[in-house]
């Protein structure tokens, strides 16, 4: 396995903010206090991070344009 050329400037992609979004959303919701919990439905929370990692699919798909007006692969 070999590293992107730009995997510096990887937090700019949309994959990889909303994989990280999914994962601190995650986090979160293993953190919370169970009577707090019971108030949201598993499917809920499920469904939200299933989403993200989808738009993170989707987003590796497309080319991507980084701060600077470069193409981000």
């Amino acid at each position: 396995m070999k590293l992107i050329e730009n995997w510096r400037q990887a937090w700019r992609f949309v994959s990889v903010q909303a994989m990280a979004v999914a994962i601190a959303l995650q986090g979160v919701w293993l953190n919370l206090p169970d009577d707090l919990r019971v108030h949201v439905p598993d499917r809920i929370a499920a469904s939200v991070t299933a989403g993200l990692l989808i738009l993170g699919l989707i987003g590796r798909l497309f080319q991507q344009r980084g701060a600077h007006g470069t193409t981000l692969r």
